[in-house]
């Protein structure tokens, strides 16, 4: 199993007449490597997941795996409200060769915590190791510590990306979670908070835009040099804040596409940065020296 920590891009999914842009997303993939990237997240909620159509969903994971090549863990997006759902997309991953499947919290339908036991259990029994993933500004519900401690005694369930904002949420996981079950960070601004206390590293938004400032981050973090790596997230906070002045992912892919990575194409129901954002963000990467 490769190994699960440092900077690792959440990553956006191009769009060209509505179309996934195949090349262009070749492209940003082979940019991440190249600026030492530690793993790629196809799928997730920055690569507008919700809003792609199954054969969509299994193009990405597939252009994904190909272009990364066994350079870096591919951990697929595959999540769903529908356990039967997120088990098909699950065995997709798998046979398509990602090294890890990235499964949401279940959104909309709130499940207790004995069905999101459930739930996870079920999709763990496919045989690819699975990440959790805690947002819940996005899904209306949480997996509290308790019941990660109880899913982390599966085998398969190894990791959780954590996005509650919460340091105690984070601190208990750690607390009561198998050995060995590692705590990533789901979100930019608190990468060296969760990394202080024993978080093993970021699945980022930022690093689509600037990867190696984040992995110098979390390289700064996992090697215990903590006066440099708060001198860099000090660095990073004006980017990291424009990156969500709108919904993720629309700030995000319209960097990128300011930076000529991509068009700044996005699915409804989400849509184009206002004028006003636009003009901020574009302030921000200038004054980074990201764009001229």
């Amino acid at each position: 199993m490769k190994k699960l920590q440092g900077a690792i891009t959440a990553i956006v999914t191009p769009f060209e007449g509505n179309r996934i842009d195949a090349e262009g997303y070749k492209k940003l993939l082979k940019r991440q490597l190249e600026a030492g990237i530690n793993g790629i997240v196809p799928v997730g909620t920055t690569g507008e997941s919700a809003t792609l159509d199954f054969e969509e969903h299994q193009r990405v994971i597939d252009i994904a795996v190909e272009t990364v090549n066994g350079g870096v863990p591919v951990i697929a997006g595959a999540g769903a409200n529908s356990t039967e759902e997120a088990i098909s997309l699950t065995k997709y991953a798998k046979k398509a060769g990602a090294d890890y499947v990235l499964s949401v919290c279940p959104y909309y339908n709130k499940p207790t915590q004995e069905g999101l036991f459930r739930h996870f259990s079920e999709i763990a029994e496919c045989g690819i190791p699975v990440v959790l993933y805690n947002v819940p500004s996005r899904t209306s519900s949480s997996i509290t510590p308790d019941t990660v401690a109880r899913l982390s005694e599966h085998p398969n369930i190894v990791a959780i990306k954590e996005a509650s904002g919460s340091i105690k949420q984070a601190t208990e996981i750690l607390l009561k979670a198998k050995k060995g079950f590692t705590v990533l960070s789901g979100d930019d601004f608190m990468t060296l908070p969760l990394m202080a206390i024993g978080a093993k590293g970021v699945i980022s938004v930022t690093s689509n835009v600037w990867p190696e400032a984040v992995v110098s981050l979390t390289e700064a973090a996992l090697s215990g040099d903590f006066d440099k790596a708060k001198e860099i997230h000090k660095k990073l906070y004006r980017l990291n804040q424009s990156m969500f002045i709108e919904t993720n992912p629309i700030p995000v892919k319209t960097a990128c596409a300011m930076l000529g990575l991509i068009t700044d194409e996005i699915r409804l129901p989400l849509c184009g940065l206002s004028s006003q954002h636009a003009e901020e963000l574009k302030s921000v990467l200038k004054n980074y020296g990201l764009l001229k």
